[in-house]
């Protein structure tokens, strides 16, 4: 059973990436809709787990829908890796590094800022 809902969140998480993908298409070669479709997932699953799912009670069932199959689909880094392929081999070398440093410290980033939040909500 639990594998059904992970799969239900999984296709939800996949169709919202693609919609927002599709929503706000970009002529640019800079892949900025999976920078920021995976730094907002990045900031949602700290926070998510380090305060709702404390907060609340939810069962270990509902924790792993929501963070494996909605969020894990709806990040990506498959598409950051073929992303990242295409802007070195369309000679955008200097593009392709500032992409690899901005998804990786940049979710780093974000996921202490989901964690910061958390701790902040805390102590109110």
């Amino acid at each position: 059973m639990d594998y059904l809902f992970v799969g239900i969140a999984g296709i939800l998480g996949a169709i919202l990436r693609y919609w927002i993908g599709i929503t706000f298409l970009t002529h640019s070669s800079f892949p900025f809709t999976t920078l920021a479709i995976n730094l907002v997932g990045s900031f949602l699953l700290a926070w998510l787990t380090s305060n709702v799912f404390k907060r609340i009670s939810i069962s270990p069932l509902l924790v792993t829908t929501i963070g494996t199959g909605l969020i894990g689909s709806f990040t990506t880094f498959s598409t950051f890796s073929i992303e990242t392929v295409a802007l070195f081999r369309n000679g955008d070398v200097l593009l392709g590094f500032i992409y690899v440093i901005v998804i990786i410290f940049g979710g780093l980033f974000m996921s202490r800022l989901g964690f910061n939040t958390s701790s902040e909500v805390k102590k109110s």
